[in-house]
């Protein structure tokens, strides 16, 4: 006989619907100042992640790994990001197999413009609601899940 699911309880059910609906309406709400600039809210992750590395670039694997997307989904979004020109392409000098994203100076550029209002509005709709405790606690609660998250299911 299966084990029977081990159901939320009341407190439980209430903070992860919470989560869930914070996530998508935050993502909603950063998404319509990005869009001013022709970005989605994924494209911005790219962009900034990339943008924090020294030459602006990751291999794909690396990239997927931080941003916690499936290769397949990532490709996909890289290769229309590099239609777009906000991005490119190369091979890996070290491992035929393995591809750069680099941040091209057109995507700098986006990035550049559309960093300053991402940032107001993250600081509108998420943190000036938060006391300074409740960052702490929250990124010590997100850094206990991601660890979790990134561990090999058994």
């Amino acid at each position: 006989m299966a084990n029977s699911p081990q159901w939320l309880s009341a407190d439980q059910l209430r903070a992860w619907r919470g989560l869930s609906l914070m996530h998508l309406q935050l993502q909603a709400r950063l998404g319509r100042h990005l869009a001013d600039f022709g970005l989605s809210y994924q494209d911005y992750l790219v962009l900034a992640t990339l943008s924090d590395q020294v030459d602006g670039r990751r291999r794909v694997v690396e990239l997927s790994d931080e941003l916690g997307w499936e290769k397949s989904r990532l490709s996909h979004h890289i290769t229309r990001m590099c239609e777009r020109g906000l991005v490119a392409k190369a091979p890996c000098p070290s491992d035929q197999r393995g591809i750069y994203v680099m941040l091209t100076s057109e995507g700098r550029d986006i990035l550049r413009r559309a960093a300053p209002g991402h940032a107001d509005d993250v600081q509108r709709y998420f943190f000036r609601r938060l006391s300074d405790q409740q960052v702490l606690t929250l990124a010590s609660i997100t850094d206990e899940v991601l660890a979790g998250l990134s561990e090999r299911p058994d």
